[in-house]
C-alpha cells in the first residue's frame, strides 16, 4: 500500500487514471477517510488523475504530535505524483483544507468543491438545541476517552443528520457511514497541532478567482448550511448545489447524484 513520507507523519494515498489527465485531488471529511470516495473514482477516472489520501489522524495515515499544516500535506501528494495543479474537492474540514491551500498557493489550484464545507475563521454561529445537545454528548465522549462512542456519536451527528430518523435511512449507507469512521478511533493517542492559515480564509475567499463549486446537504447542521451560503454570495465565480434528503455525506448516501453534479460542472468549466 502507497505512502508518502512527510515531516512527522505517513500519508496514505491512492491514485487512479491517466497520470497524463487533469488531476483531481479529493480531501475526505473528519468524520470518513479516503474511502468515502469510492463510488465517484470508477467515473471520474475515465478522464482525470483521481488522487485522495487519508489526511494526519484518519484512516490508514499516521503521525507523530508535531506541528503541522494541512495543505502542504495535500501539496506534498501532488508534488509527489507530479502535479502542478489540481481540481481540490473537499468535504467538510477537506474543503477548508482545499480552500486555504488555494489561497496560499493559488497557482496549484485549477477549481474548488466543497461539500459542507466552510472557510477557517468563519464567526461561530448559534446552534439549535439539538445540535447543542448531540455536540455535548462528543464532549462527553471525549472527556471519557470513550473513542469507540465518540466515533459512533460523531457519525449519527454529521453523516446522518440532526434529527433524522435512522430507521428510514438505507441500512447500507448506515453501515457504511460507521464504518468510515470506526477506523478512525484508532487514531486517538495522535494529537498533531495544525497550523492554521494566517490571515484565516473567511476574508479572502472574495479573493479566490477560479470556478468554485459549493455544495451541502438539507439536513446538514445548521453552521454547514450557513457556511455553504456564505461562499455562494461571496467568492465571485462561486455556484451553488443544495443535495436533498442527506446531511454531511452526500456523496456517499447519494452518490449517484453527487457524481452527476460533480461530472457536469467539471465539464462544463473544462477541468
Amino acid at each position: 500500500m502507497p505512502h508518502l513520507s512527510v515531516p512527522g507523519a505517513e500519508l496514505y494515498y491512492e491514485s487512479d487514471g491517466p497520470a497524463s489527465a487533469p488531476a483531481l485531488l479529493l480531501i475526505h471529511a473528519g468524520c470518513a477517510n479516503l474511502r468515502m470516495w469510492d463510488a465517484q473514482v470508477p467515473t471520474l477516472s475515465r478522464d482525470h488523475l483521481v488522487i485522495r489520501f487519508d489526511t494526519r489522524c484518519f484512516g490508514e495515515s499516521s503521525t507523530d504530535n508535531v506541528e503541522f499544516r494541512d495543505r502542504q500535506d495535500a501539496r506534498d501528494i501532488l508534488d509527489h505524483l507530479g502535479v502542478e495543479h489540481a481540481t481540490l474537492i473537499g468535504a467538510s474540514r477537506g474543503g477548508r483544507i482545499a480552500l486555504d491551500t488555494a489561497l496560499e498557493t493559488p497557482e496549484r489550484v485549477a477549481g474548488i468543491v466543497t461539500i459542507g464545507s466552510g472557510p477557517g475563521g468563519f464567526p461561530d454561529l448559534e446552534l439549535t438545541d439539538e445540535e447543542d445537545a448531540a455536540f455535548d454528548a462528543l464532549d462527553d465522549a471525549y472527556e471519557a476517552s470513550d473513542w469507540t462512542t465518540l466515533a459512533r456519536l460523531e457519525t449519527e451527528l454529521w453523516s446522518f443528520g440532526v434529527g433524522r430518523d435512522r430507521s428510514a435511512l438505507d441500512p447500507a449507507f448506515v453501515e457504511t457511514a460507521y464504518a468510515l469512521n470506526r477506523v478512525n478511533a484508532s487514531h486517538a493517542h495522535e494529537q498533531p497541532v495544525s497550523i492554521p492559515l494566517d490571515p484565516p480564509a473567511y476574508d479572502r475567499v472574495v479573493d479566490l478567482d477560479v470556478p468554485v463549486l459549493a455544495t451541502v446537504g438539507e439536513f446538514d447542521i445548521s453552521t454547514a448550511l450557513a457556511q455553504q451560503a456564505y461562499l455562494v454570495d461571496s467568492v465571485p465565480s462561486a455556484e451553488g448545489y443544495i443535495f436533498s434528503d442527506t446531511a454531511h455525506l452526500p456523496s456517499v448516501e447519494h452518490a449517484d447524484e453527487f457524481t452527476e453534479v460533480l461530472t457536469a460542472w467539471l465539464a462544463r468549466h473544462g477541468l
